[in-house]
């Protein structure tokens, strides 16, 4: 039988998942060293290029509007500043440059113009680029692929069955749709979701079945443990344990062998010895610097020290993919060039008509 398998069900990972620890690790770390090398290690920066002010109801996220939070709600940071993170991320090892903004969908507007030249720019430092940005149209996917985005992040947190008890504001099928979107556009999908929600251990296998039983297993999978936000609903939560996202990782390995595990949230709380056993599991891939959008993570020196101790070493840009080509074609919307076309058309119908006329008849902004 293929290790590649797009056919799990929930019982046959739940199985998995609870294993005796030891058989589970060490079946985990044979599958990691099949499909990929196990002292190399993907270093991610994460940065929140727009904070706070979110419409969604997200329970685990200090960034909603409705919660009542220490996070402020911030404009679009400037294209200049995002670069100078991203060239001080690449100087501190970073081959991945996430960005991140508190949004429920992308709109056609100024913004997202700004984030897609952020996108080019950073492409071009020869760095991967990855964004998070809420639920994308085909379009919309399509210009950020356009403009050289290497991944979208964009994950399904819980089971579908668990989902509703998480969110309200949106459902599982819009965060597939998007998905669908993204795959179209040729753009790697990162998708993964978060252990400590209240959720089952039917949850937890559930998540990962929707993922490994995707028409194309996510080429990034990250692995969070719930940060509990005071303000937010979730903010009583226990922490969930080391073992929890040890045997999260190392399911994750074995059910979608090819997929990079990202041991993401959570990782401030983990000691080396956790992070060790993370890594033997099949964790290919951190965040580095003091912060993950809103909430800590460890700093770099620890990381640089971690990986000396461990023999790890940083992961190049575009090992598993060439870097996108850029297009200029990311640069106008297609709804832009039908709302040109339709005023060209009105100004010529319109000529010969007097000012009075043409007011009258003003084609609508959509």
């Amino acid at each position: 039988m293929s290790d590649i398998r797009y056919d799990w069900t929930q019982e046959e990972i739940l199985a998995i998942y609870n294993r005796p620890l030891m058989d589970l690790i060490y079946d985990a770390a044979s599958m990691h060293r099949k499909y990929h090398d196990p002292n190399e290690v993907q270093i991610s920066s994460l940065l929140s290029v727009k904070t706070g002010g979110c419409s969604e109801d997200c329970s685990y996220c200090p960034q909603a509007a409705r919660y009542q939070t220490e996070v402020e709600a911030e404009g679009l940071m400037k294209v200049e500043d995002v670069l100078a993170a991203a060239q001080n991320a690449k100087e501190g090892g970073a081959s991945r440059m996430c960005l991140g903004a508190a949004w429920r969908e992308v709109r056609d507007n100024r913004d997202f113009d700004n984030v897609l030249e952020m996108v080019k720019e950073i492409n071009e430092l020869d760095m991967e680029v990855c964004c998070t940005l809420g639920m994308l149209s085909e379009e919309q996917a399509q210009r950020l692929a356009d403009a050289g985005l290497y991944a979208y992040n964009h994950n399904i947190d819980t089971s579908e069955e668990n989902y509703s008890e998480v969110i309200s504001t949106r459902t599982f099928d819009d965060r597939i749709g998007t998905h669908g979107h993204v795959r179209k556009a040729g753009v790697t999908l990162c998708s993964g979701g978060i252990i400590g929600l209240g959720e089952s251990l039917e949850d937890r296998a559930g998540m990962l079945m929707a993922l490994a039983n995707s028409s194309k297993h996510p080429e990034s999978v990250p692995i969070n443990a719930l940060v509990p936000v005071e303000g937010t609903p979730l903010e009583e939560n226990e922490k969930v344990s080391i073992w929890e996202m040890v045997r999260m990782v190392a399911t994750a390995r074995l059910v979608m062998p090819g997929s990079v595990i990202r041991l993401s949230a959570g990782r401030k709380d983990m000691n080396e010895e956790g992070q060790a056993f993370c890594f033997m599991a099949g964790a290919g891939s951190i965040f580095a610097g003091d912060k993950l959008l809103t909430t800590p993570n460890p700093e770099v020196n620890e990381d640089v020290q971690l990986f000396k101790t461990l023999g790890l070493r940083p992961k190049a840009p575009f090992t598993d993919g060439d870097k996108p080509e850029t297009k200029e074609s990311y640069k106008i919307s297609q709804k832009k060039l039908e709302q040109e076309a339709k005023m060209k058309a009105w100004r010529e119908e319109h000529k010969n008509k007097s000012a009075e006329e043409r007011l009258l008849n003003v084609p609508e902004a959509e």
